[in-house]
């Protein structure tokens, strides 16, 4: 598989498969909030977007990065999002880098959003596909961010089936700045256990897929089944 890895602001073309990464925080909080029963999460365009759409549909669970604010429900922190029951839901995401380094690659045929959390099933799916070559945009720090570098780097070589232990790949990620700077209360709307919730290997089965459905860029969850042979990986 030929692996290419970008910053948001890289992406000079579509790439016919792509792989966003946002482990710090945004990625992680959509399987989070999968886990706690969303049917899909809309990935918004700006602030107001996400304020329009929680407008005309007053039920859907609006939430930003940083802290709360008038309008929106909660905010971009798995260790808060944790404790809210959101069967079948809809969640309006809107964050720095995840959302937006999604809807850079909104025209490729294969979106996928992924963290640690969903890292095995999003290897695991690129294997079924059998995909020649993958873009993993690297969507914080202008592509230089070591945890999103780290989660790429670990999930390209999963893939191929070149690596089994996650351990440098997470130390790499636990040293990384977004790391240091959620420990220090650096960035606000943060839990305690955010960091170590970003770091959780492969706590969910599903992979993350988004789709463009009414003009909206719409991420679901997606079971992906083991493959004959692959406990050899």
């Amino acid at each position: 598989m030929d692996a290419r890895f970008l910053g948001i602001a890289e992406l000079a073309e579509v790439p016919s498969v792509a792989v966003v990464v946002d482990v710090m925080r945004a990625f992680t909080v959509a399987a989070w909030a999968f886990a706690q029963g969303a049917e899909k999460i809309v990935l918004a365009e700006s602030l107001d977007d996400a304020l329009a759409l929680k407008a005309r549909h007053p039920d859907w669970v609006a939430l930003k990065d940083g802290p709360p604010a008038p309008g929106f429900d909660t905010v971009n922190s798995p260790g808060l999002l944790r404790s809210i029951d959101l069967g079948g839901r809809t969640v309006v995401q809107k964050t720095t880098a995840g959302t937006v380094g999604a809807l850079a690659v909104k025209e490729a045929p294969l979106v996928l959003c992924a963290g640690f959390v969903v890292a095995e099933a999003t290897a695991r799916l690129l294997r079924t596909r059998r995909s020649d070559s993958v873009t993993f945009v690297v969507t914080g720090e202008e592509g230089q961010a070591e945890e999103d570098l780290a989660c790429a780097h670990y999930i390209a070589r999963r893939v191929t089936g070149d690596v089994k232990d996650a351990a440098e790949f997470l130390r790499r990620a636990a040293e990384s700045r977004a790391a240091a700077e959620l420990a220090e209360g650096v960035r606000q709307g943060a839990h305690p256990e955010d960091v170590a919730l970003c770091l959780e290997l492969d706590r969910f089965p599903f992979a993350m897929v988004a789709t463009s459905e009414d003009s909206l860029m719409v991420l679901r969850p997606c079971a992906v089944p083991s493959l004959t042979g692959e406990a050899s990986i």
